[in-house]
């Protein structure tokens, strides 16, 4: 089992190397080149800017068993394509029974902001959600 993180904006890394060193299991950060983000003990791969370029790499490099942290729907699916865990920032985990509908909510969204809609944007990060995804990694990890 890997742990491989979609890095760029992911306001969890640092919780889930903290995890997965406790816990012996390799962790790897995928970014590209301008969110350069590196931990000690930890492999970093970095990949040209380009739209989805850190989803198509984390893709080819995810196994079954594996798990994804992933705030990306379209990300989680082709993850969970290959039978890996995928969980978001929040501690929440995609499956086969969600996946469909928040790819939905995704491309409702999408056909907003194209007609010229704005979507409201993301609160502010609180303790409690840090929280929440080091409980659901934790578990997963003792699994």
């Amino acid at each position: 089992m890997k742990i491989y993180i979609d890095a760029d904006g992911c306001p969890v890394v640092d919780i889930t190397v903290r995890l997965a060193a406790k816990y012996g299991v390799e962790c790897v950060i995928l970014c590209d080149t301008s969110h350069r983000i590196e931990r000690e003990c930890v492999q970093t791969i970095v990949v040209e800017k380009g739209a989805d370029s850190v989803d198509f790499r984390l893709v080819n490099l995810v196994q079954r068993g594996d798990i994804a942290v992933t705030q990306d729907y379209g990300l989680a699916a082709m993850c969970l394509g290959k039978s890996a865990i995928v969980i978001n920032q929040d501690g929440k985990q995609y499956t086969a029974d969600n996946i469909s509908g928040l790819l939905e909510f995704r491309a409702i969204n999408k056909k907003i902001r194209r007609s010229g809609g704005r979507m409201k944007g993301m609160p502010k990060r609180t303790r409690e959600q840090d929280e929440a995804f080091e409980k659901c990694l934790e578990q997963l990890l003792k699994e």
